[in-house]
């Protein structure tokens, strides 16, 4: 059998999500019912749709929603996977092949990475500063990006740190993308988590050689759908349409036509709404938490997402300390080491305040035991 990396994060989490009180090992917010944003007219639509094959590369009415998100987009620039974990393999097994070097951001969602590792590509890292608000460290990000790498891979914003950059940084990833002739893979499905409310600028439109990805999972609270997407170039497109369809042929129908109502102007409005109160309130409950815990714990600053990736000062690696806390106080959470930096561990706060504080206290309980 050949080499292989398992996806550690998303495995940890399959293993345990279900069997623990409490799970603050995801990524997203409380996801919303089907239910609660279906108008009567939409749920009689859902229940009497045949259960052929959709479009393949995605009903036109969502690609044309879709590409309406993005400067100077056409539907046939738009390519709708199931959920953005498929359009980044997509991406990767399209852009990359063995010997080939990439470059990515650590701490950082390691999809992308694993597989290409799992390719026979060489990944490098470049790290980002927690002491100073997860500040690109540049010079290690020039040395990585010379001659001969193939891509350079970044999260805006950034999972797990919530840090948006800023657009001069984005204008220096891209041009050290083209002075070595880079494909630049954007994964964006963090857009419209920001807590100031100010939308993250897109790499759409920024360079050639580039691939967004995006999703309903993260700013929608739809993760259940497995509706997400690419946009690219209409050649890079029909590249990545050819492997989906060996993949998957198409996502389901149901989670097209929920997709496709999601994305009307003014339901997408009221489900970012709604998540951008749970995670605001999450995050402050997250900061009153914090400030109660005697130095035990302490954070960055964060910009984005429901995701608080909390530093603990006990002198032990992150999943042994999240071993304890699920054995002990029921309570999963995700392994920093699991996401490229010891020392932290990703918490969701975006639930319920009253869901959130007694999971954080029962957290505090097991660290401050093992200090």
């Amino acid at each position: 059998m050949p080499r292989f990396h398992p996806f550690e994060l998303e495995h940890y989490q399959s293993l345990f999500e279900h069997s623990v009180d409490i799970n603050l090992a995801d990524s997203s917010v409380k996801c919303a019912d089907v239910g609660s944003w279906l108008e009567p007219g939409e749920r009689e639509r859902l229940l009497e749709l045949g259960l052929f094959y959709p479009e393949v590369n995605g009903l036109h009415s969502m690609r044309e929603k879709i590409a309406a998100l993005y400067d100077d987009t056409s539907p046939d620039e738009v390519l709708v996977t199931t959920g953005a974990a498929q359009a980044n393999y997509l991406v990767a097994s399209t852009v990359l092949e063995a010997g080939h070097r990439v470059v990515w951001f650590s701490p950082g969602y390691r999809q992308l990475p694993g597989i290409a590792e799992n390719l026979g590509c060489e990944v490098r890292d470049v790290p980002l500063d927690p002491d100073a608000d997860w500040a690109i460290d540049w010079n290690a990000f020039d040395a990585q990006v010379t001659r001969g790498v193939r891509m350079v891979a970044v999260v805006n914003p950034n999972n797990p740190t919530g840090r948006i950059l800023e657009r001069e940084e984005m204008e220096r990833i891209v041009a050290a993308c083209e002075r070595v002739g880079a494909w630049l893979h954007a994964d964006e499905v963090y857009h419209g988590t920001e807590l100031d409310g100010e939308p993250t600028p897109s790499f759409r439109g920024m360079y050639d050689k580039l691939i967004v990805t995006n999703s309903l999972s993260k700013a929608y609270g739809l993760a259940g759908l497995r509706i997400g997407w690419a946009v690219a170039a209409p050649d890079v497109i029909q590249d990545l349409w050819r492997r989906h369809e060996y993949q998957v042929i198409a996502a389901a129908a149901p989670s097209m036509l929920l997709g496709d109502i999601a994305l009307g102007a003014d339901r997408r409005r009221r489900l970012i709404d709604r998540q951008r109160e749970l995670t605001r309130a999450g995050h402050d409950v997250l900061t009153e938490w914090l400030a109660d815990q005697d130095g035990l714990f302490s954070i960055a600053r964060r910009q984005a997402t429901s995701i608080g990736f909390v530093r603990y000062h006990v002198d032990a690696p992150s999943l042994d300390v999240a071993e304890r806390i699920r054995k002990e106080a029921s309570v999963l959470t995700a392994p920093g080491g699991f996401l490229g930096t010891e020392g932290h561990l990703r918490i969701t706060v975006g639930y319920e305040p009253e869901r959130i504080r007694p999971a954080l206290d029962r957290i505090a309980r097991v660290v401050r035991g093992m200090a």
